[in-house]
């Protein structure tokens, strides 16, 4: 009677774990896994997202996408802007968590704190006041490179192909700046002081630390890292479109507004199945990238715990 007692018991808090888990299911598969199925078959017709979907057009739209220089030129400053992004936030980010985990510097909550504040600021308004600070003549950075004498006549920061190019850079690697920081410090954080205190008995200095513990412990999470940073430098398109709107002259124009043109504006109807076909190409190839690393960041796991089961 007892057993019994416990397998109904069983059965029904299962039952009630399945009740609640439902409704998250139901709007996963409607929201999430539905809308990706149809992506990939609205790539097969010409459709322009009102009435039936009727044009079947085959591979008619990826034909179309490859065979547009345009794209391709999406396609690369998508990667330059995703390469600066590392380049400048990793290392950058890195230095400056050392720094903040040293326990000779005093209100580090506070620094964590402002360097953090733009990546919980909205990206759109971000993009829209940097616009006001480089968009015209009359622009904040204009008049204050005028002021102290640094330039004789206003620079249009935003009308120029490459001073377009790295202002949106720089604005893209500030607002990620601060979430790397903390990935950094979380880790640097997590490393066990015991090693460190070995070391300095035997006579180790900061650098000889920092090159023989210090990187070699972080390289899986960096690795980690790295990858969030790619993710995150591929979705730019709200910046983008608040501050340099792709142009001029598509100079910064990344995939993921290409993406939302072909399908909304670019040739004056929609093309919900030439946007598709579109996302999917970019969202494969990223999908790639990630796999790459997350195999690499897997083989580095299983090297360093092959190498703690030897020692």
């Amino acid at each position: 009677m007892t057993f019994k007692y416990r397998i109904s018991r069983t059965s029904s808090r299962q039952l009630w774990a399945y009740l609640f888990i439902f409704p998250q299911v139901v709007f996963f598969l409607a929201f999430t896994v539905y809308p990706i199925v149809m992506s990939y078959v609205y790539t097969l017709y010409d459709w322009s997202g009102i009435g039936p979907i009727t044009r079947y057009v085959g591979l008619g739209n990826y034909r179309q996408l490859f065979e547009d220089p345009l794209f391709w030129k999406s396609y690369r400053n998508s990667f330059i802007y995703m390469v600066s992004n590392v380049a400048l936030v990793m290392p950058t980010s890195f230095l400056m968590a050392l720094l903040l985990n040293s326990k000779r510097i005093k209100g580090v909550v506070f620094y964590r704190t402002i360097y953090f504040i733009p990546v919980i600021s909205t990206t759109a308004i971000v993009g829209i006041i940097m616009r006001m600070i480089f968009g015209n003549d009359k622009a904040t950075f204009n008049n204050i490179l005028l002021a102290l004498g640094l330039i004789d006549q206003p620079i249009p920061w935003l009308l120029q192909s490459g001073t377009a190019m790295v202002i949106l850079i720089l604005v893209g690697s500030w607002l990620f700046f601060g979430m790397c920081l903390v990935y950094w410090l979380a880790v640097l954080q997590s490393l066990p002081a015991e090693i460190y205190d070995a070391a300095k008995v035997d006579g180790a200095g900061f650098w000889n630390g920092l090159r023989y513990i210090t990187i070699p412990l972080l390289i899986p999470s960096a690795l980690v890292i790295l990858l969030l940073n790619v993710l995150h430098s591929f979705n730019a398109f709200d910046l983008v479109m608040t501050l340099t709107g792709g142009g001029p002259f598509f100079a910064t124009q990344t995939v993921d507004l290409y993406i939302y043109k072909a399908a909304f504006s670019m040739f004056g109807l929609p093309r919900i199945g030439y946007g598709s076909a579109a996302g999917v190409s970019f969202g494969l190839s990223v999908s790639v990238i990630a796999g790459v690393l997350g195999l690499l960041i897997r083989a580095v796991r299983k090297l360093n715990s092959t190498q703690k089961g030897l020692r």
